[in-house]
C-alpha cells in the first residue's frame, strides 16, 4: 500500500432532499441515489508524488442504495496533472491504497459493478466552505453551484450542519442547496437538491483528526 495524505474542500451534490438520508444510515429520499463531488487539493501527496493545488470530480450512480450495490462510477481528473499525478488520483479516488472501509471512496468503490474510463478535462473549483457557496466547471462535461438553504417564506439564508465524529468522509459539513449539470457516460440533472461542503484532510487510514 502507498500511503498518501489529501488537505482540501469539496462540493457534493445528490438527488435527495436536503439532509441527505444517507448521512443518517437512512435509505435515499426516491430510492435511487445520483451523486457527484468536485474536490480541490490543495495540498497532497501519494507516495513521492505531489498533488497539491490538482482538482478532481467523482460521478456516482446506483438504481437502489448505495450499500445496496450495482453502482457505477467516472472519475474526472484535471488536465494539468502529470502521468504519474493522473495515476495516483485515480488510485486514491477509485479506493485503492486504502485501508478497508476508512475513507468514502474506498467504501463506494467497493459497491461498483462499472467504472467508466477516466476523463481529463480543464476543471475550475471555487468553494467557500462557510458560506455554502461553490461553483464548478469541467470542460463542457459538468456545471455545477451551491448556494445556502432559503426560507421558503422569508428568502433568508438557512444555515444547517452535520456533524460526524466518526465518519469516513469528514467530521463536520456546511449543507446547502446544490444544481448540477453533468453530461458524458453518466448524464443527469439536479436543481435544488442536497448539496454539502466540508474541508477535507484524508489518508490511507481515514479521516485526520
Amino acid at each position: 500500500m502507498t500511503p498518501w495524505e489529501i488537505e482540501g474542500t469539496e462540493f457534493v451534490n445528490c438527488n435527495c432532499a436536503y439532509g441527505c438520508p444517507c448521512q443518517f444510515n437512512a435509505l435515499p429520499t426516491f430510492g435511487n441515489c445520483v451523486g457527484i463531488g468536485a474536490y480541490a487539493f490543495h495540498k497532497g501527496r501519494h507516495g513521492s508524488v505531489n498533488l497539491d493545488g490538482l482538482k478532481a470530480v467523482t460521478i456516482f450512480k446506483w438504481p437502489g442504495a448505495v450499500h445496496e450495490g450495482r453502482g457505477e462510477m467516472l472519475m474526472i481528473i484535471d488536465e494539468r496533472a502529470s502521468e504519474a499525478q493522473r495515476q495516483s488520483l485515480k488510485r486514491i479516488l477509485a479506493g485503492e491504497d486504502t485501508e478497508p472501509g476508512k475513507t468514502v471512496w474506498n467504501v463506494f468503490a467497493s459497491t461498483m459493478e462499472r467504472f467508466h474510463d477516466t476523463l481529463f478535462a480543464p476543471i475550475e473549483v471555487e468553494i467557500d466552505v462557510d458560506a455554502r457557496r461553490s461553483r464548478v466547471k469541467a470542460g463542457t462535461l459538468i456545471d455545477m453551484t451551491a448556494e445556502p438553504i432559503r426560507n421558503p417564506v422569508t428568502g433568508a439564508e438557512h444555515r444547517a450542519r452535520i456533524d460526524l465524529p466518526d465518519g469516513f468522509e469528514y467530521t463536520l459539513a456546511e449543507i446547502g442547496s446544490g444544481t448540477s449539470h453533468v453530461t458524458g457516460p453518466v448524464p443527469f440533472e439536479l436543481k435544488d437538491s442536497y448539496a454539502q461542503l466540508a474541508h477535507l484532510h484524508l489518508n490511507q487510514s481515514g479521516v485526520v483528526r
